[in-house]
């Protein structure tokens, strides 16, 4: 899929690819960090239908979501043949004791038997997070481990 990136004098970038349907869908990066996401008109792709502004915190929101079910079904499809084994997607919900902490304030693997294999944040992946790497919320969590492990690693993020 090829993204075209076109710089707009004085507002920002606008970053946008086509749809199988012929529409143009994007985003427009504003100079002062505002983000919109945009979407053609049907007739023509160079006229916006719509322009919905994103706080920094719902635009990762929203590519966690887009980007999430991919990483997900790939690291399905590689343990499909090893039994026990499930992935799932844990949120870093804002309030939480980890949120603005280190991963291994988690103690996830120690205390679950859960690995966090990745992280993704406003549409950026962190594959093989590191001890260190700060936990901040809306981070989307790519967990592999057992029905009862998932279940409490669920339990202790949203618990302590």
């Amino acid at each position: 899929m090829n993204v075209e990136v076109t710089p707009l004098p004085g507002i920002g970038v606008r970053k946008d690819f086509v749809l199988a349907s012929g529409r143009r869908i994007g985003v427009v990066s504003h100079r002062d960090g505002r983000t919109d996401l945009i979407v053609s008109k049907q007739d023509d792709p160079d006229a916006c239908a719509a322009s919905l502004p994103l706080s920094t915190e719902e635009a990762a929101v929203l590519s966690n979501l887009l980007g999430a079910p991919q990483l997900v079904a790939q690291l399905e499809e590689e343990h499909r043949d090893l039994p026990g084994i499930r992935t799932k997607q844990l949120y870093i919900k804002e309030g939480s004791r980890f949120d603005g902490r280190p991963l291994g304030d988690t103690a996830m693997r120690t205390r679950t038997g859960v690995s966090i294999v990745a992280v993704m944040r406003a549409g950026q992946v962190y594959p093989s997070p590191k001890p260190d790497f700060m936990l901040t919320s809306g981070d989307l969590l790519v967990t592999v481990g057992t029905t009862e492990g998932l279940d409490a690693a669920a339990k202790l993020l949203a618990n302590g």
